[in-house]
């Protein structure tokens, strides 16, 4: 279907023809129509990357009334780089209607400039629920006219803990909207908010609901705990030309991760919530002009990233809650292209993969780690196909000529290939000469009649333990110590055995390891003890598996 026949008007599709839109993808076919021509309310299900802003945002703005300047159009997401990114799209979309004003609303900016462009008036308002509750508080933003409420990525504003400031904003609406509910995943949660706010909803689904995009292929490696790092930096090395996000599922683990990245010669960056909000868009200007190659992060900072053209996503470790697999792998295969999501596990967590793949429908590739030999073979080729394919600047180059002539002439064909060759790959070679197998051979997964699992080496019992990551809402500021926690751990949990691991203190805050099997009977324990007259609270942070690497070779290559 072309969005002419879709029912746009000349003037947007003019716009969008210089943005390249052709034809309209599935959500877009489905959704536009029902925008214009019925008067249902509409709930659509589809996976990040597949068209919705366009989807909701071109027929919105034909339908908004340029002669007034009244607010007819909400649209709720939730984050400040979602918001901006839909407000930069629609901007694009209504080119070549200078009558149309659309004005983001969003935290970490000047609430002063965006009341002044409030108060001169905007038909589509794009904001986050919290600072547009702010303005409301403040009395700066009308909502009496308004005729359309878009909630996107519903499903990440209730996650991200919305739920109150949207069930308001929706209560401040006119009861006669209509309301357009756009969802990667159909949760409780959502299907009670539909329920109480909308009329008679239109479902439409674009894939199976729930489930994850066609064109995203899933890889699973199974690996020791100790050997991740190892094992991501594998994966780097196999792919020359990776741009994605790795995903983990801690502030400290992603900051780790990262420098240890960087560390080792690769083009990375970590964004996770203690970076200052400028520091977080310096990092997403390099990696959207793709400066840096990975971008390692958490779920709650990655959300409402809109980077086109990511080749990976990679699961360091896996998400808490399974419907989050399907946001992060969504991040890769946008509008239509091929994407990888790779996740890296260890033996424990055989049971998430199982619900996740239940829950996208689709089964993870089990597939060896490439060895140190196929990493090489695909650097010398990627290498080749450089060197094949450069463009010469014959005019910049000539002048030199006679001096590389008379330097190299003495070489033949063959050792100048080699040579050259070998400026870049010399590295890949040597630190790969004795490299190991990271793979978990398949007969340590099954019992012996003995009924103790086998083992290949007398480590494998600590290679195999898996940590998850405590919260505690105690601190430096209280004069917490490692040894104050142990003491804690020691008081609520007599009689169990388990180990401790890194353990991290901030100023308000304690994050430590524990061994996953045990994590759920230490929270219960310690809940509502007291630390010098403070109530304990204790909750998962996140971490898992976080055990320490061997040592690294650090004579890597910059990506």
């Amino acid at each position: 279907m072309t969005f002419q026949e879709a029912g746009i008007n000349p003037e947007l599709i003019r716009a969008i023809s210089e943005l390249d839109f052709e034809k309209a993808m599935p959500v877009q076919e489905k959704v536009i129509p029902a925008v214009l021509n019925t008067e249902s309310d509409i709930i659509a299900l589809a996976q990040t990357g597949t068209g919705k802003t366009a989807a909701f945002g071109l027929p919105l703005i034909q339908l908004s009334n340029s002669k007034s300047n009244k607010t007819q159009t909400l649209i709720l997401s939730p984050t400040r780089e979602l918001c901006i990114q839909i407000a930069n799209d629609l901007m694009d979309y209504a080119k070549y209607l200078p009558d149309i004003k659309i004005v983001p609303v969003y935290g970490g900016a000047s609430i002063e400039t965006q009341l002044r462009a409030m108060k001169s008036g905007a038909q589509i308002v794009v904001a986050t629920p919290g600072r547009l509750i702010d303005l409301m508080e403040r009395k700066a933003v009308k909502l009496n006219d308004v005729e359309f409420v878009v909630l996107d990525e519903a499903d990440e504003m209730l996650n991200m803990g919305f739920t109150e400031s949207i069930k308001s904003i929706l209560s401040a609406v006119p009861k006669e909207r209509r309301t357009f509910l756009f969802s990667a995943t159909m949760p409780p949660e959502i299907a009670n908010i539909a329920k109480k706010y909308m009329s008679k909803p239109m479902e439409i689904t674009v894939g199976a609901k729930n489930s994850g995009a066609d064109n995203i292929k899933h890889i699973c490696y199974t690996v020791h705990a100790k050997d991740k790092y190892e094992t991501l930096k594998r994966v780097a090395d196999y792919y020359p030309d990776i741009y994605g996000i790795v995903f983990c599922r801690t502030r400290i683990e992603t900051q780790e991760i990262a420098d240890k990245l960087i560390s080792d010669g690769y083009n990375a960056e970590p964004l996770h919530g203690d970076m200052s909000q400028p520091m977080r868009d310096t990092v997403m200007s390099k990696f959207r002009n793709k400066t840096v190659q990975l971008l390692v992060a958490t779920d709650v900072a990655a959300r409402g990233i809109d980077v086109d053209n990511l080749t990976h996503v990679i699961n360091y470790n896996l998400p808490e809650d399974v419907d989050a697999y399907n946001h992060r792998s969504g991040r890769t295969g946008r509008a239509g292209k091929a994407g990888i999501s790779i996740a890296i596990t260890n033996l424990k967590e055989k049971y998430k993969v199982k619900q996740i793949e239940s829950k996208i429908g689709k089964q993870f590739n089990r597939e060896n780690v490439p060895t140190g030999k196929e990493v090489c073979e695909k650097q010398l080729f990627h290498l080749i196909d450089r060197i094949e394919h450069i463009e010469i600047e014959h005019s910049g180059i000539e002048p030199y000529l006679p001096i590389i002539y008379k330097k190299l002439g003495w070489l033949d064909k063959e050792d100048l290939i080699k040579r050259l060759v070998s400026v870049e790959f010399n590295r890949f070679l040597q630190y790969y000469k004795d490299s190991g197998d990271l793979n978990v051979p398949e007969y340590q997964e099954r019992e012996s009649k003995g009924g103790k699992k086998k083992s290949s080496s007398k480590d494998s019992s600590r290679d195999m333990m898996s940590f998850t990551d405590l919260f505690i809402n105690v601190g430096k500021s209280e004069n917490f110590t490692p040894g104050k926690l142990i003491e804690l751990l020691n008081k609520a949990n007599r009689g169990t055995k388990f180990k401790v691991g890194r353990i991290d203190i901030t100023k308000s805050f304690t994050v430590f390891g524990v061994e996953t099997d045990v994590a759920d009977v230490i929270i219960h324990s310690m809940n509502g003890m007291k630390y010098e007259n403070r109530k304990l609270v204790v909750k998962f942070d996140g971490g898992n598996s976080k055990s320490s690497g061997s040592s690294d070779k650090k004579s890597r290559r910059k990506k």
